[in-house]
Order: C-alpha cells, then sequence, then structure tokens
C-alpha cells in the first residue's frame, strides 16, 4: 500500500508489518533448531535443520502470517482472543507455504534454480535433503498447533489443525499443483483455471484468514465475512502473481520470471490478455473488501491494507 493510502485511511501498514514480522520472525528463528525450547536435545540433524532454516528464515513476504495476525486482531474484541494460539498459526502456514516451495521447485516439479533471490534448496542441499527438509517442515507445522504447555486450548488446537489440514491437503494446495502439472499444455477454461488456482494458491491464504479468526471463535456471520474476504485475496494473489510472470524480471521476483510461458503452463494471462487480468484483480480486489464491509467488524485496517498490497505489489 503506498504513502497516499495511508495518509487517506490514517493506518500505517508498514508499522503495523514491521511489529508484526518481527513476532514471526524471532519466533521462527527459536523454533526451528534442533533443540526443543528446553534446551533438550531434540534428535534432530543438523544438517537436516539447516536445510529447514534455509528454506523459511531471512526471506519471502510473510504474507500468510500477516493474514493470520490481522485476522485474529479483528475478530479478538468479540470473543477470547487467543494470542499463543494466533502467532502459532501465523508460523504453521509459513511453514506449510515454505515446504510447498522447496518441492514444487524441484526437478520433479516445476524444476527452478532461483527462490527469494537465492538458488533453491535442492540447488543448495542436493535433492534429497530438500525432499525430506521439506517433509519436516510440513510436520513442524503441526507441532507448532499443538503445544503442551497449555497456551492453546485444546479446542483451538484441533480447530487449527483441521483448516490447516485441508487448506494444505488434497482438497487444497497439493490438489491444486496436481491439477497444475495435469494442465501443462493444455487449455483450460476460465472456470477450470479458477478452481485450479482455489486450491493451489487461494485454500492457504484462505485459510490463513480463517485460522486467525478461529483464535478467537468468532459467531458464524463474521466467520462466513472472512472465508469470501480470504478467498478472493487469493485469487486476486494468483491473477497478480500470473501478471508479474509476464511484466517482471527475476531480480525484482526473487525468482525465474516467464516460467511459466516457458512451461507451457495456464495462466490468467494467456487465458484473458494482461489488461483484462489486471481488471480481473482489481475486481476480486473490490470483492474481499465488500466483504470486510459485510463483517460488521470495526477494526479491518490492516485486512483492507493487506489487501491493497495483494493487488498493488511489485513482486
Amino acid at each position: 500500500m503506498n504513502s497516499t493510502t495511508e495518509l487517506c485511511t490514517g493506518f500505517g501498514l508498514d508499522a503495523w508489518m514491521r511489529e508484526r514480522l518481527d513476532r514471526v520472525e524471532r519466533a521462527l528463528e527459536a523454533w526451528i533448531t534442533a533443540d526443543v525450547p528446553q534446551g533438550e536435545d531434540h534428535g534432530a540433524p543438523a544438517a537436516l535443520v539447516d536445510a529447514m532454516r534455509y528454506a523459511v528464515l531471512d526471506g519471502g513476504k510473510r504474507l500468510r502470517p500477516l493474514l493470520v495476525l490481522a485476522a485474529h486482531e479483528a475478530v479478538a474484541p468479540l470473543g477470547h482472543g487467543c494470542d499463543a494460539g494466533a502467532l502459532r498459526a501465523a508460523c504453521a502456514v509459513e511453514l506449510i507455504h515454505a515446504y510447498s516451495l522447496v518441492h514444487d521447485d524441484m526437478p520433479c516439479m516445476d524444476n527452478d534454480v532461483l527462490r527469494r533471490g537465492k538458488p533453491t534448496v535442492h540447488v543448495q542441499f542436493g535433492e534429497a535433503r530438500a525432499l525430506l527438509a521439506g517433509d519436516a517442515l510440513q510436520a513442524l507445522a503441526f507441532e507448532f498447533l499443538t503445544p503442551n504447555d497449555g497456551s492453546v486450548p485444546c479446542v483451538v488446537q484441533a480447530r487449527l489443525c483441521g483448516l490447516l489440514a485441508r487448506a494444505a491437503g488434497s482438497a487444497g494446495m497439493a490438489g491444486g499443483q496436481a491439477i497444475d502439472l495435469a494442465s501443462v499444455g493444455l487449455p483450460l477454461t476460465e472456470i477450470q483455471l479458477r478452481e485450479m488456482h482455489q486450491l493451489k494458491t487461494g485454500a492457504l491464504l484462505q485459510g490463513s484468514v480463517v485460522m486467525g479468526a478461529q483464535c478467537a471463535q468468532p459467531p458464524a456471520d463474521v466467520l462466513a465475512a472472512l472465508e469470501a474476504y480470504g478467498a478472493a485475496i487469493g485469487l486476486a494473489f494468483q491473477v497478480v502473481d500470473d501478471i508479474l510472470d509476464v511484466t517482471a524480471d527475476s531480480a525484482t521476483l526473487g525468482k525465474t520470471a516467464g516460467k511459466d510461458a516457458d512451461n507451457d503452463k495456464p495462466t490468467y494471462v494467456s487465458l484473458m490478455g494482461l489488461e483484462a487480468s489486471r481488471a480481473y484483480a482489481q475486481d476480486l480486489h473490490r470483492q474481499a473488501l465488500q466483504a470486510l464491509d459485510a463483517s460488521g467488524l470495526q477494526d479491518t485496517a490492516a485486512l483492507r491494507a493487506l489487501a491493497d498490497m495483494v493487488v498493488d505489489r511489485a513482486h
């Protein structure tokens, strides 16, 4: 979101993000380790942990954790907010996202060599260790959600685990990736393309919003509105990704530009054209803001600003 928008809304996104990203980064730094918090030997091989930390730390937009925290803050005044649960959920969704990138970049998938401005994990550590690092990050995400220290109520733990499993699994991200691989070189309709991206990209982004909200156990109508917001933002993110793939360079993106066209993958730009894709992203942005209006929540400034950032981003 640009400075003009911040002046109009009175909400400082940059300052809001800095504080929350610092919390997330410190938690990830402390928790992705060969040692448990009490200092006892965790039993994790240091070489594997090195690959896991390389995949997660010091890089990425952290949009999913930000959506978790923004949704939780918007809903918490309505009920019993669980700050510890929200932070753990924010870290968990980032671990799932990171694991998916590790696997997606491997030769059997997209075979990419650049991610977040540095060599991909399999290039840096080899394919076998990259595969295992992704597996371990996925498992660690659910470990984050189930602390045994009493900081997160068991009912909240169960809800968060169920939400994340559905968003990441065969009916979510993994299913969308399977459709993506099967669609190379094939013409897709707009409906088919939307369904694929709602799973591949949108499910985890929408799940991030819902997980943040569920840490405060909101009323059903509020949750439904936030689900609609998350769905719109999730699809908008992918539309903008498709646009940037043909309009930005690799240095700006931090990953290989033009990869989708080179791999003959269906995208919104290839299907609708560049200008129509931009218009669609703006329409999804409007849908997201309308959903926030319908939620009746008093403080949605962070969620609105993140919607702006998704659509206006340059990488």
